[in-house]
């Protein structure tokens, strides 16, 4: 192969996931502002499906990307948070969002942006060791999306309520009209009413796209 036409394969592949890249952040943002297509409100909090397009942009695009499609995920909740739909624990998401005498800061940068930055990375890293213990298995790809899905959805949740329990947990639990010495039985809650429903949709969405994209696309993750 020549220079001229490994250069134009290059230009090729790097066009197809610009493109692709393109198509994820536009995913992302409609669903952010769609109203219940991202954010799903149950009352005392929202679930959400956001990280979907992340974990299966971080997949077929590789870990920078996925890390950058998290990055769009956190700015749309950061936005959410501060413009369209505040609630009253919105300042653990938005550093520019106020409730009485408590401020958002930058631990709510933290919370907003440090765990929708790693659901890509961890979903692809952890599609990449299942698919390496089980490559010679029937069915690997399977287990590895399913599991790519539930590690990028057990990220988000995890760590954005580890966050708000360890920075905000005073003001969230006053917020939320709960006693600081429950707050973490409240956060256990969510994350087994929430968290683990949320981890279980992702398996499945993952796993189902995911085959449809690889076959759309005639791309192996490895």
């Amino acid at each position: 192969m020549n220079y001229k036409t490994e250069k134009i394969n290059y230009n090729s592949e790097s066009t197809k996931e610009m493109v692709l890249t393109a198509l994820f952040v536009a995913i992302i943002i409609a669903m952010a502002f769609i109203p219940y297509l991202g954010y799903i409100p149950l009352g005392f909090m929202n679930a959400t499906t956001i990280h979907i397009p992340v974990i299966l942009g971080a997949l077929f695009l590789g870990p920078k990307r996925g890390a950058f499609l998290g990055g769009v995920f956190g700015l749309t909740s950061m936005i959410n948070n501060t413009m369209i739909n505040p609630g009253v624990t919105s300042f653990v998401f938005s550093p520019f969002y106020s409730l009485g005498d408590v401020h958002g800061n930058f631990a709510s940068i933290i919370v907003c942006f440090v765990p929708r930055i790693l659901i890509g990375v961890v979903a692809y890293y952890v599609f990449r060791l299942v698919s390496r213990l089980f490559k010679n298995a029937k069915g690997s790809n399977v287990v590895a999306f399913a599991c790519a899905g539930v590690a990028g959805s057990l990220t988000n949740t995890l760590l954005v309520m580890s966050g708000i329990y360890f920075l905000f947990g005073e003001n969230y639990a006053s917020a939320k009209g709960i006693a600081l010495d429950a707050l973490y039985g409240f956060i256990l809650t969510i994350v087994g009413t929430v968290g683990i429903p949320e981890a279980i949709v992702a398996a499945v969405l993952v796993t189902a796209i995911g085959k449809v994209l690889s076959s759309i696309f005639k791309q192996k993750i490895s």
